[in-house]
């Protein structure tokens, strides 16, 4: 059965972000709630509760919606008037009270109105199948099965599945299809066990460096710099974990963990009476959705200091800056050289990884079939670099293993097989595999339609590769593009890879992908290498950086052959460009993109400012003549506007009405590979456009309202500098004539000219180096 049609049974944080996400798949949603007490016979008050939580969803930052039109597809009503409208969908998904009472009296009332196959599922995160369908129908039993989403359910993209014995087979593949296609989800299926997957282990690892933290007399931010980024673990680490997600639900968790484990299971052994956690919930600081939590913000006399709290007296005092050689040396030599340390730092890392560790090794097969599930739950649903397996095969299984032997610790069998085997992960025949319960290995299977580069990579050899980028054969005559630099950013060697694909590719070759499997797509222009030559006086080496990523940007988009990139996480500045220089793109719903070269004081140069002016002027959808996009380009590009999504990019022109978005992260590059050999037959490459642009006239009529706002006080002299440069770029200069055309060419000369005025312009380093060390720009 397809999911054209799903509803949500309780409105709040979860329940509401769950509908939210639906909608952005462009799936209506049905979100019910209870009809508040008093509330008078109007539909809109009786529905309050859902209809109130769509509208702060559509406030919210970071926001649960891709687009604030995905909201008209949730439908708000409440279980009272609306209950009989369930029996139009087709997956229910309850996100009530956590009281097994409350929720099957809700399943006996849904069996009596849902069609026969709809599907009914709990967002449960503590209870177990097995009580919530005690004493239900046999018929309800088959159609259900537990869907834990993360929280927030846009942003977290794990979604683990719990079958029932009496659930479908079919019921459990639909769900788990339509979460993994339609809502990006990655799909781990749980054993019916406590805290499934990721929390059973993900509570425990919180537990743990709670303890030691207190027993070893660990400061909350050398216990966060500890257990953070020198693990591949956010650099929220443990305390700041709890802030974010509120230290109100830690005794709750641990209630139901210690009331539905097993009596021998290791978490027992951990709790403890914490004090402290009790008086900072007490008192109304429960993180960050309250006071402040282990950390707050302290505003007093007008000011802003971020203050970490003493785990022993409770007292509150400004953040230290942790200074620890464990961590120095994580830098270079990863976690080993972390808990291999012996400084304090190195030994609470040891304490209490391998805890965490040796646990996550114990509960396979009890809370998963195999050790890649268990790993893919902590990457993302925890956002761990690394999974338990995968941490323990960069420490190296058999030195964890030996340790544990030499401290009198208990070695869990798993792990014993690891340490006398090749560890948790091999490479065999250009695959990656996995380690078994019975201590064989299996390759580890993608789903269809999945294609990796981490895969491609254990295949072979790239077809060309330097520091900065490499190109790799993905099959079927497409080449991938990879760019690999901090950040993902472009710079000289860049251009050298992308002008080698302009070579290779006819050879042999089809298309090409642009694509890379870090955070971000890229982030653009490396602006380290840009202000180093610009405080030794190396104007030469920055405008022949401009120049050579004009040409190849150009010729890129002017190559024989379809050119689709497929952009993730941040696409800014000449990471955009790129975008607006390809055939298509196959955007990943999580897609940021801009043109933000204003917010450092310069202008776009690698054609973003024409390949605007271009989409504006042809899009049907906009208002025609010399100004109108001109106008647009100028505020897009001006105020550094950012896409915070593959959809709102669309609006905002950064991607066509034609381009693609793919929920899901991993199915991004068969996708984009895909949407190439569509491409293929007949190709041919966009011919040269000319614009008919404003000219002076154009500029001062921009130049009007700029001097308004610096009038008010809303645009500084560095800010009208910028933005008059920009105008005269996207005019056309003092030359242009609407009459007359304005081709590519010399707007991309034009902006070159003016990147390199205003890279010289007192204030424009100021703001260069202000964004490489916040990563935001310069507010004056």
């Amino acid at each position: 059965m397809a999911i054209n049609q799903a509803a949500v049974i309780g409105a709040g944080v979860m329940g509401a972000g769950i509908a939210a996400h639906l909608a952005n798949a462009g799936v209506p949603v049905l979100l019910l709630d209870i009809v508040p007490p008093g509330a008078p016979g109007g539909a809109d008050d009786r529905s309050a509760l859902a209809r109130g939580a769509i509208a702060r969803m559509l406030k919210a930052d970071p926001a649960p919606f891709m687009w604030k039109r995905a909201a008209n597809l949730v439908t708000p009503g409440n279980l009272e008037d609306d209950f009989d409208k369930l029996a139009g969908c087709d997956w229910i998904v309850e996100a009530v009270l956590e009281d097994p009472k409350v929720k099957r009296d809700l399943y006996q009332r849904l069996e009596k109105v849902r069609k026969d196959g709809s599907v009914v599922s709990s967002n449960t995160s503590t209870l177990p199948l097995k009580l919530l369908t005690e004493g239900l129908p046999e018929r309800f039993a088959r159609d259900f099965l537990i869907t834990h989403f993360f929280n927030p359910p846009r942003y977290m993209a794990l979604l683990e599945l719990v079958a029932g014995e009496k659930t479908r087979p079919e019921a459990v593949a639909e769900i788990a299809a339509f979460g993994d296609r339609v809502l990006g989800k990655a799909i781990v299926h749980c054993k019916d066990t406590p805290g499934f997957v990721a929390n059973r282990i993900g509570s425990f690892w919180l537990q743990c460096a709670a303890v030691e933290a207190l027993e070893r007399g660990i400061t909350v931010e050398d216990a966060d710099a500890v257990l953070g980024r020198p693990l591949g673990i956010p650099k929220t680490g443990v305390f700041g974990l709890l802030d974010l997600v509120g230290l109100d639900l830690m005794p709750k968790v641990d209630a139901s963990l210690a009331a539905t484990l097993p009596p021998d299971d290791a978490y027992h052994a951990l709790r403890r009476p914490f004090p402290l956690l009790d008086k900072l919930i007490a008192e109304g600081y429960t993180g960050r959705k309250g006071k402040g939590g282990f950390y707050r913000l302290n505003r007093a006399d007008g000011g802003k200091v971020k203050e970490a709290v003493d785990l022993k007296t409770g007292d509150y005092a400004p953040a230290a800056k942790v200074s620890l050689g464990s961590v120095s040396a994580a830098r270079h030599g990863g976690a080993k050289a972390l808990v291999a340390h012996g400084d304090r730092g190195g030994l609470y890392a040891w304490a209490v990884m391998s805890q965490v560790l040796a646990y996550a090794a114990s509960l396979v097969p009890e809370i998963a079939d195999d050790i890649p599930a268990v790993d893919r739950a902590l990457r993302t649903g925890y956002n761990w670099k690394f999974g338990p397996f995968e941490l323990l095969d960069k420490l190296g299984a058999k030195d964890v293993a030996q340790r544990l032997t030499d401290e009198g610790r208990d070695v869990p069998p798993l792990l014993q097989k690891a340490a006398e085997t090749e560890g948790f992960y091999r490479v065999k025949d250009g695959r990656l595999q996995y380690l078994t319960v019975d201590g064989g290995y299996a390759n580890v299977e993608r789903a269809e339609g999945v294609l990796l580069l981490s895969d491609v990579k254990l295949q072979g050899a790239p077809l060309a590769k330097n520091g900065s980028a490499s190109l790799w054969d993905i099959g079927d005559g497409v080449v991938c593009l990879e760019v690999h630099t901090k950040m993902n950013t472009m710079d000289p060697e860049v251009f050298k890879i992308m002008a080698k694909a302009l070579e290779i590719v006819p050879k042999g070759h089809k298309a090409l992908v642009v694509y890379n499997e870090g955070t971000h797509f890229s982030a653009g222009a490396n602006l380290g290498l840009a202000m180093f030559a610009a405080n030794v006086g190396a104007w030469p080496t920055i405008e022949d950086m401009v120049a050579e990523g004009q040409k190849v940007y150009t010729a890129l988009k002017r190559a024989p052959f379809p050119v689709v990139a497929a952009p993730s996480g941040l696409a800014l500045g000449g990471g955009c460009e790129i975008l607006l220089a390809s055939d298509a793109v196959q955007a990943h719903a999580e897609s940021y993109i801009g043109l933000v070269e204003a917010g450092v004081g310069v202008v776009p140069a690698w054609g973003g400012c024409k390949e605007l002016l271009a989409r504006y002027a042809a899009d049907p959808r906009r208002p025609k003549g010399p100004m109108p996009p001109v106008a647009a380009a100028f505020e897009t590009i001006g105020l550094a506007k950012v896409a915070k999504s593959a959809y709102e990019a669309k609006e905002l022109g950064f991607l066509r009405a034609g381009d693609q978005i793919t929920f899901n992260r991993e199915r991004l590059l068969a996708d984009a590979k895909q949407r190439a050999l569509e491409l293929v037959e007949g190709y041919q490459p966009p011919a040269p456009v000319d614009l008919f642009l404003p000219g002076p006239s154009g500029k001062a009529s921009l130049a009007f309202a700029l001097r308004d706002l610096h009038a008010k006080g809303q645009a500084t002299e560095h800010d009208m500098v910028v933005a008059t440069t920009l105008a005269e770029v996207l005019t056309g200069g003092a030359k242009a004539d609407f009459t007359e055309p304005t081709s590519e060419d010399a707007i991309l000369k034009m902006e070159r000219a003016a990147f390199m005025r205003l890279v010289k312009t007192p204030g424009t380093l100021a703001r260069v180096e202000h964004m490489l060390e916040t990563g935001k720009p310069l507010r004056n």
